[in-house]
């Protein structure tokens, strides 16, 4: 074998050629264009626009029951608490302080009014002399017709005599005893007592019902001066300022020993079992609300039952007052303006489909939503139902799963579809 060189060779690479920097910066910066390129691209097909993600509030269509409800807060009132007021001008000696437990009848403040004791005394010592008064007309009435009785009485003897007289007369006039002249003498005499009888029983019944008169003037005018005296009765004795009810001294309006006038204020009383609770309901919810309807009243962490008592028929600033008072139960402890929650249930639908409630309903008019599917909100035309204050009932246009932008849609202008970026 004659040898060859095979031994001693050996592959020989060529050296690789390393491409300049600034060419793969080049070729980089191409390939982001074309990148970003293809996502306005696909964007621009996919809407009209595009809105960024974190602007808008997206929930998900669910099955469930939706509770048609009212909650708020309100504050306590008492439908019963009178104030006291001075019934005359005096000094107020307060018997009680504010927040003190008072009973039905019991003296809370004494007004000291010596005019008005003055004039009781006046007018009772008035009343006294037409009591006299009366008795003396009542007296003269019975000697009047006492002297008329008499009167009476001798007419009627009178009357008597004549007529036996003229019996006598008549009776010796048939046997020639008498002339005829003095029997027609005595028929004029009977005639006579026949008239002086007749004027005495008219004169005596004038005279008793002109005494009767005198007497029943009398007696009116007493009657009318013991109504005068017994009124004053009445306000001396309301010059004792007595609680109404069994409850609680409320607010008292004067200093102790201060001088007050007549119809001034002076205290009030709260009754601790007429507390109602104001809430103000929103006016989309009020016309659902009615007298009677049950109620969840909270204190702390014990709650009430209670009821719709009345509904305010006028609106303010778009919210309807609502009173609801308690069932049963009162709690114990309530002050007046103090701050409790309420919960009124209007109604249970249940296995509905329902969405989030949000401004959505408003800027659609409750008949359009805006629907995610691949970072495109989609615009389709829905259907609502009842709605509660955090969610609303979907009767077409949207199925179960399904997410539904609920924020505001004004900077969607109305588009189909609109791009959502950022999520």
């Amino acid at each position: 074998m004659i040898p060859d060189t095979s031994a001693q060779d050996r592959p020989l690479h060529a050296p690789r050629r390393r491409l300049p920097l600034r060419w793969l910066l080049a070729a980089g910066a191409v390939l982001a264009l074309l990148a970003l390129t293809g996502v306005v691209a696909r964007g621009w097909s996919a809407g009209t626009g595009s809105v960024d993600g974190s602007r808008i509030r997206i929930a998900p269509v669910v099955r469930g029951t939706l509770v048609r409800d009212v909650s708020a807060e309100g504050r306590l009132t008492a439908s019963n608490s009178p104030t006291l007021y001075a019934v005359a001008g005096g000094t107020v000696d307060l018997k009680v302080i504010a927040g003190d437990r008072v009973e039905r009848g019991q003296v809370l403040a004494v007004i000291d009014s010596p005019e008005l004791r003055s004039r009781l005394a006046q007018e009772q010592a008035t009343a006294a002399a037409l009591e006299a008064e009366v008795g003396r007309a009542a007296l003269q009435v019975r000697q009047g017709s006492a002297e008329a009785r008499k009167l009476v009485d001798q007419a009627t003897i009178d009357h008597q005599a004549a007529v036996r007289e003229l019996q006598r007369i008549e009776k010796a006039h048939r046997l020639g005893a008498l002339p005829e002249i003095d029997k027609l003498k005595a028929e004029d005499e009977l005639r006579k007592a026949e008239i002086a009888l007749a004027h005495a029983r008219q004169d005596a019944a004038l005279q008793g019902e002109g005494l009767g008169f005198d007497l029943s003037a009398k007696r009116l005018e007493l009657e009318r001066q013991r109504a005068l005296a017994d009124e004053l009765a009445r306000q001396v004795e309301a010059l004792n300022l007595r609680s109404p009810v069994d409850g609680q001294v409320g607010q008292i309006m004067i200093p102790q020993f201060s001088n007050v006038a007549a119809n001034a204020a002076v205290l009030s009383v709260v009754d601790l079992t007429a507390f109602e609770l104001e809430i103000r309901v929103p006016e989309s919810f009020a016309r659902d609300l009615a007298i009677g309807m049950p109620a969840q009243i909270r204190s702390g962490n014990r709650q009430f039952e209670g009821k719709v008592r009345s509904v305010s028929p006028e609106v303010v600033n778009g919210e309807v007052v609502s009173r609801l008072q308690f069932v049963g139960e009162v709690p114990e402890g309530l002050r007046q303006n103090q701050r409790l929650s309420a919960r009124i249930v209007l109604d249970e639908r249940p296995d509905v489909l329902m969405v989030e409630r949000g401004s959505f309903l408003e800027a659609g008019g409750g008949t359009v939503a805006y629907v995610m599917r691949d970072g495109v909100a989609e615009r389709r035309a829905i259907r609502t139902g009842a709605s509660s204050l955090d969610a609303v009932e979907i009767l077409e246009g949207l199925q179960e799963g399904e997410r539904v932008v609920v924020s505001g849609t004004d900077a969607f202008a109305q588009a189909e579809r609109i791009r959502i970026a950022g999520l």
